[in-house]
């Protein structure tokens, strides 16, 4: 289960990484989704230790606490673009709470994983 959850994350990732490139600010979102996306690469790998997901993924929760927007407009409008700054700030919220949840559930994975050594 943590092997096939660290490459779905780590693809994910990636992913959302390359989607960022034509981002107003790429050079911040860039680094936050690619350490993400090799994070999840080393828990595969089971190069990770428990603490170090705990970790990210507390650093990630309190930056999406931090980034949520003071009106919550949703995440969408009619198009894909940026319409809105608490639509903007709600995404980038909703990507960092993705962030956290998976860097959490791989503390979880990878901590049961050292367990049954």
């Amino acid at each position: 289960m943590r092997k096939i959850l660290a490459i779905t994350f780590g693809l994910l990732f990636t992913l959302f990484a390359a989607f960022q490139y034509n981002d107003p600010d790429p050079q911040v979102w860039v680094p936050i989704y690619g350490f993400a996306a090799i994070a999840s690469f080393m828990a595969f790998g089971n190069a990770g230790r428990p603490w170090f997901y705990l970790v990210a993924g507390v650093i990630y929760l309190v930056s999406a606490i931090y980034w949520w927007p003071p009106q919550f407009e949703g995440f969408l409008l009619d198009e894909m673009g940026m319409k809105t700054l608490n639509v903007e700030l709600a995404r980038e919220s909703g990507g960092l709470a993705i962030c956290a949840a998976a860097m959490l559930l791989l503390a979880v994975l990878v901590r049961q994983t050292l367990a049954k050594r």
